[in-house]
């Protein structure tokens, strides 16, 4: 079993899941016999085996999974189904599997009219797949950069992503510049990649980076952007302010099939490399030397996983606006209900992240018809309740939230 220096001299203790109580951990400490026993006080050996948490946290990824899946269909079904054009949830089912696959006989037959067509295929679908996209992917970020600062409170925001798309997308909306041919989406892309830029730069000292520079700078540099923002926003006409404000606060109203491109191939390629470097990230939960005493390249894998949550964010920011609080909630409601180890954290987190998201979309346009709520007050008035009685629970503490 491979071993990590617990930080006294010449004490070694057995590597320990980071799912592991309290008590365990700190019970381990002591130079172990060569029969495997005798610590301090002669103590026996903790058992091995997985530990009733961890057995509880494999059991509850295992059945959530699943679960979430298909609420997830069912809210994209939902979603798709409800609105002022009645469509009952069959007929949207069958719309879409239509135009999935061609040849069915209901597309031609004229049980389905034109305008039902239309409701469902051009705008509500493309809507409720981009929330779903933008949901998984916040949550995906903001799984990863709380692993890699060492900051329960940290979120895919706080690296000034966000406020450089928002100084993307207003500066083409105030001032024409930007990139023109493709519109409000790609300069807001852009702005994201040039924030991204400037707090790696930022933070890096002798080569390497460090967590609380990064945090430092991002919170520095979207305090700027956001200024930049705001006297963009008050310097041009009344007509352009709307557009900002809806942009800023997150919005998926405008979106077609062809905007979810970008966020989808973003989320596949960020959540194949996150697959691929779990167990490194579970290495990082234990501290940066524990994690290189075990062969991890902790300042390599820091960057990657930045960079990659940065780019994430942009995609996700340049096609949905500013929706805060996703990637701040949704991994520690996954690490209370189904442990710290991102093997089966984070594939709960990305689909608990698509469906709130799918479902506060769903909600932002039919709780105040026909006017529509934006995305990010609704998740800022759903998710911060609820996330401050999730820190009132025990099993909240034990995961590390709150701390």
């Amino acid at each position: 079993m491979p071993e990590t220096t617990d930080g006294s001299a010449g004490v070694t203790t057995p590597e320990r899941s980071p799912d592991s109580p309290p008590e365990r951990r700190g019970a381990a400490t002591g130079t172990a016999g060569p029969a495997g026993g005798g610590g301090s006080g002669g103590a026996p050996p903790a058992p091995a085996g997985p530990t009733a948490p961890r057995r509880r946290g494999v059991l509850a990824a295992r059945l959530l999974v699943p679960a979430l899946a298909f609420a997830l269909a069912a809210v994209v079904l939902v979603s798709t189904s409800t609105g002022t054009i009645a469509v009952p949830p069959l007929d949207a089912l069958r719309i879409v599997t239509g135009h999935l696959l061609p040849g069915m006989p209901w597309m031609s037959d004229g049980s389905l009219t034109t305008v039902q067509d239309n409701a469902v295929w051009q705008f509500r679908l493309p809507r409720a797949l981009l929330a779903a996209l933008a949901g998984a992917s916040l949550a995906l970020a903001g799984a990863l950069i709380q692993a890699v600062v060492h900051n329960s409170l940290a979120e895919p925001y706080i690296l000034g992503v966000s406020a450089g798309a928002g100084v993307g997308a207003v500066t083409y909306i105030v001032l024409g510049i930007g990139i023109g041919s493709l519109g409000i989406g790609a300069s807001a892309f852009a702005g994201a990649l040039m924030a991204t830029g400037a707090v790696y730069f930022l933070a890096r000292k002798n080569g390497r980076i460090a967590p609380q520079r990064l945090i430092l700078a991002g919170v520095a540099l979207g305090s700027l952007f956001s200024a930049v923002t705001s006297y963009l926003t008050i310097a041009t006409d009344a007509q352009n302010v709307f557009s900002i404000m809806f942009f800023l606060l997150g919005s998926v109203s405008a979106a077609t099939m062809g905007h979810l491109a970008l966020p989808a191939a973003a989320l596949a390629a960020v959540g194949v490399f996150a697959a691929l470097r779990a167990r490194a990230l579970n290495a990082l939960l234990v501290g940066d030397e524990a994690a290189a005493s075990l062969g991890v390249h902790v300042d390599r894998l820091r960057t990657a996983v930045l960079i990659a949550a940065a780019l994430l964010t942009g995609a996700v920011v340049a096609v949905s606006g500013g929706i805060g609080f996703v990637g701040l909630v949704i991994p520690h409601i996954a690490r209370i209900i189904v442990g710290s180890d991102h093997r089966r954290m984070l594939p709960v987190a990305v689909l608990a992240g698509a469906v709130f998201l799918a479902a506060s979309d769903l909600l932002a346009r039919t709780l105040a018809e026909p006017s529509e709520i934006p995305l990010g007050v609704l998740t800022a008035m759903v998710g911060a309740p609820f996330f401050l009685w999730l820190l009132r629970r025990d099993r909240a503490e034990s995961a590390g939230v709150g701390r």
